[in-house]
């Protein structure tokens, strides 16, 4: 009973042939198995991980019964996509960390994610009752976890939403962010379902600031804002060579393989076939497109400054990437990309670690000991600031980051607008965003119902 249930992974040598899901999740008599592990601890530490505050202890109590139409409605109050938060959310530093049966050994920690993921993917919701509609307008700017979260939030008690999306789908990182075999698509587009079955109005190919402004939404009559924008702008390394032909950026070499459906053979997604991939970066974001671009046919490699130890990444995706054959090169700090007019190689300086820094982690130092790494391909993939385009017309306070500046109730100075998730806090995860979202919704509910 002690021991942690497994969930069931994707065959080895199914794995790479396609962008199919890996891990298979419970089944419900191991997840029946799972919960029955749990101590139902009195003061239920693990919600005080959960950045939305789902009641743990209550819906896996549900699940230990076979009860999962009852663990959905639990965990609905609070969180409105357990299927996808279940499958990307850093448990292990979140709700699991705090877990009675982890405090020796995390690896022994009940495994909420994945009772999450299990009850949102099998259990059924009833309908909403009948909104009264208030009549009043919100604009949501942005339709990733942030926006979504405070869109069916709003929606609930009756506010009129409508959420605009620059992209063709909605959905945000979740949509052209995580590859297909951590997060199918299909699943993004049922909660979509769920939101315009409460009345929420979506608008896609609209870049507020661009073909819209907020003013002109204001006199559209428009009465309270979110900014949900997320960080879209990557950020480079300003090294020799990064402008060569064969560099990318992350998040724009996700996005062209989700929404332009590079994942599926009869789509002809333009991609040039490359042999030797390097991937820069320790983060979900760098082992994602590094896990892409090995079921394309490369062979990858990722190069991160410090150890292993210091990944910012899930350690769950750092192992299945480990076992579909991705090479890591740790301790290393790219210094120049080689190449005339395409990508020949890269040049990295061996590092090591030093003191602990502002990051919590331990800092690196250079040994001035260079090498070269094959290359045809370079995927840089440390980080993302927030894209301008958003500030156009509007006068807002913002950070050095050029992040927008939010008070205890995520206020920003412009008057009635609120802002969240990653275009507030950097790079975060997907349910701190959908923290700001619900507390957000919150704060615009109760300022018209006092």
């Amino acid at each position: 009973m002690n021991k942690r249930t497994v969930t069931n992974l994707l065959k080895d040598d199914l794995r790479l042939k396609s962008f199919a899901e890996v891990d298979l999740g419970y089944s419900l008599e191991s997840a029946i198995l799972e919960a029955k592990r749990c101590l139902a601890c009195k003061t239920a530490p693990c919600e005080q991980g959960c950045p939305v505050k789902v009641k743990i202890k209550d819906f896996i109590r549900e699940v230990r019964s076979a009860n999962i139409d009852l663990a959905l409605e639990k965990i609905s109050e609070d969180n409105i996509l357990p299927a996808i938060c279940g499958r990307v959310c850093p448990q292990e530093t979140q709700c699991e960390k705090h877990c009675v049966l982890g405090l020796k050994n995390p690896e022994q920690a009940i495994n909420i994610g994945k009772l999450e993921r299990f009850v949102g993917d099998y259990g059924k919701l009833k309908k909403e009752k009948n909104i009264s509609a208030n009549g009043i307008k919100v604009a949501i700017i942005g339709s990733g976890p942030a926006g979504m979260t405070c869109a069916g939030e709003l929606a609930k008690k009756g506010f009129e939403v409508t959420v605009f999306e620059a992209l063709h789908e909605a959905g945000g990182v979740l949509t052209y962010g995580i590859p297909e075999f951590r997060l199918p698509k299909k699943l993004i587009v049922n909660e979509w379902h769920k939101l315009t079955g409460l009345g929420v109005k979506l608008e896609t190919n609209v870049i507020v600031g661009k073909t819209i402004t907020i003013k002109e939404l204001e006199t559209k009559g428009f009465k309270e804002f979110f900014v949900a924008t997320g960080a879209g702008l990557p950020k480079g390394l300003n090294i020799k060579g990064e402008n060569l032909t064969g560099v990318y950026y992350a998040n724009g070499f996700l996005t062209r393989i989700n929404l332009m459906k590079a994942y599926k053979q009869e789509y002809h997604t333009p991609y040039k076939a490359y042999k030797h991939v390097v991937v820069i970066g320790g983060g979900n974001v760098a082992l994602d497109a590094a896990r892409t671009a090995k079921r394309l046919g490369a062979e990858v490699t990722i190069v991160y400054r410090r150890s292993k130890a210091e990944m910012p990444a899930r350690l769950e995706e750092v192992k299945h990437a480990e076992e579909e054959g991705i090479e890591f090169n740790f301790l290393m700090n790219p210094k120049e990309i080689k190449g005339t007019d395409k990508v020949e190689g890269l040049l990295c300086e061996k590092m090591i670690l030093g003191e602990v820094d502002q990051s919590g982690r331990a800092s690196f130092k250079p040994t001035g000991e260079v090498i070269g790494i094959k290359a045809d391909m370079v995927i840089i993939a440390v980080g993302q600031s927030a894209n301008p385009s958003f500030f156009n017309n509007i006068e807002i306070e913002r950070n050095k980051y050029g992040n927008i500046v939010v008070d205890e109730k995520q206020a920003s100075s412009y008057p009635n607008l609120y802002a969240g998730g990653d275009i507030v806090t950097g790079a975060s995860t997907v349910i701190e965003a959908m923290g700001h979202g619900k507390l957000v919704a919150d704060i615009i509910s109760k300022k018209y119902n006092k």
